[in-house]
């Protein structure tokens, strides 16, 4: 009785579910469904990924207002159980993460699915949070950016291979890089700058076919993050009313300023992590135990702005009446995230990057005695040219300075900003660091079969 009452609900459902939508209504529906659960998730452990950071920041800050030599004890131990976590339990958790998630897109075909477990899983997602949060703890000038879009990418990888076989589903490639963007949208609570990301930076090509499922994913995940942590803004609403036409060229020259620093910046990264390539186990012991050590020295006799993201410099910067940015804090600002990301431990690039913009900056208002709006302006145009310099995705740079500060009347002077910017860093480098990382991520995800690896050229279509 029971099992014939239940087969008739079941038929009448689906009968005024046939009725109300159309075969390609219905489609969409169940092809949706798995990207909003999993944007939901996202929302969730970004939300948790942020409060760890904070407790990381704040617990640092504590002990060295207990006493300030604690730095000498807490930056080489703390680089060491980093870097030490991530040897142990996944290698491929190291460092930003938005290498990593480049490389398991272009892995992504059928032929190679498999080895898109080495870069996106529950172990990674674990892994990177307790390693950058030792990082932290240390000192380490990384961000949270980059990790959160590994462990969103991990999030959608997984949520994609628990779909059924019988399902309606998109293209695996195409949920990695929903992720991506959604975890960018949840991070910096930047919704355009996550869509604007996976076009510029991982889609660049038949972003078309998924577009709903793009959008749908980072409103999702932001509005979840949101849920939790307010609508607040990354970094305020700095003033910049009143600027006149001929700041435009002040604007330029703290962009090629920026973006040349960026690309040298993320140059001598990537020949320092040639350098140490092959280094004993020894060496990297003792190198982490230097690089502690050096970030301890400079912050205790220096300065602390080699400590930490620099948000607070950031916000410093751009709303007090002290902007006084010297020559060494950039220097301090570049410094830390080339030390911080050759520990070979979890920690992203992109607060660093904006930090480091945000002095070159000021530094450039200080320079030329320029104060209040006109001041602010530069400094955000340094943030937009520094974090290109890097990463070589201009619109999303200045996609997400605008959206970190509600500033939308200044569009054009950001978009100058980053357009000039990018030709800078050409001439430092024709590759970002992202790109040239990429690489050697997918080669240690192939192994022994990387001379067999042909990388995707075009996102699978699907019909969402």
């Amino acid at each position: 009785m029971n099992d014939n009452w239940r087969k008739r609900v079941k038929a009448q459902i689906g009968f005024y579910f046939d009725l109300i939508f159309s075969s390609g209504i219905k489609l969409n529906i169940l092809q949706g469904i798995p990207f909003w659960i999993a944007s939901l998730l996202v929302g969730l452990v970004a939300v948790a990924y942020t409060k760890l950071f904070s407790f990381a920041e704040q617990l640092l800050i504590d002990i060295l207002h207990w006493q300030s030599w604690m730095i000498f004890v807490m930056a080489p131990v703390c680089f060491f159980i980093a870097w030490l976590i991530i040897q142990l339990f996944a290698p491929a958790a190291r460092g930003s993460g938005i290498p990593q998630v480049m490389a398991a897109i272009d892995l992504s075909s059928p032929r190679h699915y498999g080895k898109v477990k080495k870069l996106l899983s529950f172990k990674i997602i674990v892994v990177k949070c307790v390693s950058s949060f030792f990082m932290v703890l240390g000192g380490g000038a990384i961000g949270r950016e980059g990790p959160t879009i590994q462990i969103a990418g991990s999030i959608f990888s997984i949520v994609n291979r628990w779909i059924p076989a019988s399902w309606p589903k998109l293209s695996k490639q195409s949920f990695i890089l929903t992720g991506a963007a959604a975890g960018l949208a949840a991070a910096f609570n930047t919704p355009l700058g996550g869509v604007v990301f996976a076009m510029e930076e991982l889609a660049k090509t038949h972003i078309r076919f998924f577009r709903t499922a793009l959008f749908s994913a980072v409103i999702i995940a932001g509005l979840t993050a949101q849920g939790f942590l307010g609508p607040y803004l990354y970094l305020g609403y700095p003033n910049v009313k009143g600027l006149g036409l001929s700041i435009f060229a002040a604007v330029a020259f703290t962009a090629i300023l920026a973006g040349l620093l960026g690309g040298y910046m993320a140059k001598l990264i990537l020949q320092l992590m040639k350098w140490k390539k092959n280094f004993s186990r020894t060496k990297i012991i003792l190198f982490l135990v230097f690089a502690g050590l050096s970030i301890a020295a400079i912050s205790f006799f220096i300065s602390e702005d080699v400590l930490g993201s620099g948000k607070e410099i950031m916000n410093d910067s751009l709303f007090t009446k002290d902007k006084k940015i010297t020559w060494l804090t950039v220097v301090l600002r570049m410094a830390g995230p080339v030390i911080a990301f050759n520990t070979g431990a979890a920690g992203g690039i992109f607060a660093p990057s904006l930090a480091a913009g945000a002095a070159v900056g000021g530094f450039v208002s200080n320079l030329f005695d320029f104060a209040g709006a006109n001041s602010n302006i530069l400094i955000l145009s340094g943030m937009v040219g520094f974090l290109t310099g890097v990463t070589r995705t201009p619109f999303t740079s200045a996609i997400l300075v605008l959206e970190m500060t509600d500033r939308h009347s200044v569009i054009f002077h950001l978009m100058l900003a980053a357009m000039v910017s990018n030709v800078a860093a050409l001439l430092v480098d024709k590759h970002s660091l992202y790109e040239q990382l990429k690489h050697s991520y997918i080669e240690e995800a192939m192994g022994e079969e990387k001379n067999e690896y042909q990388p995707s050229k075009e996102i699978e279509p699907g019909k969402l």
